[in-house]
């Protein structure tokens, strides 16, 4: 929980996508670096394992997979739960930049 207290705390937004390989949901590696390409050093993009940080997950309350959050500062900005494409993610993280 400090580690994550420290990701989410930085002055840029924050793109993390909770999600885990026991559903059969498109978490698409490719769709996260294609964001990371697009947004560069502007923006952070982390991807974390529901399973490996459940303690985490319980308390951010994440029930469906995939699920997206938009940090800056420490503040949730956004959050959306289900498939989203790269243009999608892009777009909402460059409303924070």
């Amino acid at each position: 929980m400090t580690k994550f207290g420290e990701l989410i705390s930085v002055d840029k937004p924050v793109l993390i996508d909770f999600y885990t390989d026991w559903e059969d949901v498109d978490n698409s590696v490719d769709t996260l670096r294609d964001v990371a390409a697009a947004l560069g050093d502007r923006a952070k993009v982390i991807k974390i394992d529901i399973k490996n940080n459940e303690t985490l997950a319980d308390a951010l309350r994440v029930k469906g997979n995939p699920t997206f959050m938009i940090y800056k500062s420490g503040e949730m900005k956004w959050r959306q739960t289900g498939y989203q494409d790269a243009n999608t993610l892009i777009g909402l993280v460059q409303k924070y930049l």
